[in-house]
């Protein structure tokens, strides 16, 4: 019933069959595993539907912490919380660890 009405006010949809959905972020990544993507189109203008489960993936590089962990003889907990901070600006993260 919901399919017939939808076609009526002329909305499209059809599924796409996706395995994985990477969203890039300045601060990291969102992966949505086992997605149902379904691509919608209403009015001449596209969106996309993605349910799925999420999983959030910093973007620090494992080079960045051993960098801030060598420099300032921190935890790499603490390195990568650090990095978090300032958003993965290297020199600040260090910067602010040294600081008492």
């Amino acid at each position: 019933m919901l399919q017939r009405a939808m076609k009526q006010m002329g909305v499209k949809e059809r599924e796409i069959p996706a395995t994985e959905v990477i969203i890039k972020t300045p601060s990291g990544d969102l992966i949505i595993r086992h997605p149902e993507v379904k691509e919608v189109e209403m009015m001449g203008q596209k969106s996309l539907q993605i349910v799925g489960n999420l999983e959030e993936v910093s973007s620090l590089s494992l080079e960045d912490i051993a960098t801030v962990v060598a420099q300032t003889g921190v935890s790499s907990d603490r390195a990568r919380a650090a990095l978090e901070a300032v958003n993965g600006d290297l020199a600040q993260a260090i910067l602010s660890l040294q600081q008492p």
